[in-house]
């Protein structure tokens, strides 16, 4: 469901401006976010829901899990490409030039995005002051493919963070940003900028912007014949009468 793009802003300058693949956002109109966010059992309902529509792009919390108990979010993405600098950390140290440009993500992000890292591993690819401009940015959360630190920071602020796990080694000599609003791969799975991303305790889902509606729509129906069925347990049904009844 199209909606109004963002508008284009003033670049940071933290990375060249051709690394920036799209400045203006394909916007979900926002009742349709709304709406994945009062799904009750949030990346179930929507992992269900893809089931039935052939798509993939659910990552289980196993393997990236939330560093913030209790967060839920549902937002769009915005991108960002990491990769390992090539001349290693001594050199990177000597010519004294940090490479990590997520800050450009966050001047490009609208309030309730999300920022999505393909980054390294055992690695931070996003540390305390990145995490204080990112909320202060009013992205709703992080899912990073790679590592983050100063996990306290984030929990203080409230910012939600999805990680392979926090980690003390800095990014700065070890890894550049090589492209914003682009498509990453995340665990495996295609995101592009403007995806819809949910995600909670038992893990993430991306869906394909094109899917959004269909897939919302889905999960709803879903949630709703899990409700019926709760009500039903609740109020004494009768294991025959339970495995008999269709929900949905």
């Amino acid at each position: 469901m199209p909606h109004q793009a963002s508008r284009p802003r003033p670049l940071t300058g933290r990375v060249p401006a051709s690394a920036i693949r799209c400045t203006t956002l394909p916007r979900l109109d926002p009742a349709l976010l709304d709406r994945a966010r009062a799904l009750p059992d949030l990346t179930a309902n929507i992992s269900d829901a893809m089931d039935e529509l052939g798509l993939r792009g659910v990552v289980p919390a196993s393997c990236m899990a939330c560093q913030l108990p209790g967060a839920r979010i549902a937002g769009q993405a915005v991108t960002v490409r990491n990769t390992e600098r090539t001349e290693g950390v001594a050199a990177s140290v000597a010519c004294g030039r940090g490479l990590m440009g997520e800050h450009e993500a966050y001047n490009q992000a609208d309030p309730g995005d999300v920022v999505v890292i393909e980054g390294l591993d055992g690695v931070s690819n996003l540390g305390g002051q990145s995490a204080m401009v990112a909320s202060r940015s009013e992205c709703a959360g992080a899912i990073i493919d790679g590592g983050f630190r100063d996990p306290e920071v984030s929990r203080q602020l409230g910012f939600p963070i999805w990680s392979r796990g926090p980690t003390p080694i800095t990014g700065k000599w070890r890894l550049q940003t090589v492209e914003i609003n682009g498509s990453v791969r995340i665990a495996g799975v295609a995101v592009h900028a403007g995806d819809l991303v949910v995600a909670d305790e038992a893990g993430i889902a991306f869906i394909p912007h094109a899917h959004a509606l269909a897939v919302i729509t889905a999960a709803e129906r879903i949630a709703s014949g899990d409700t019926r069925q709760q009500a039903d347990i609740r109020n004494g049904i009768s294991p025959a009468e339970l495995a008999s009844t269709k929900y949905k």
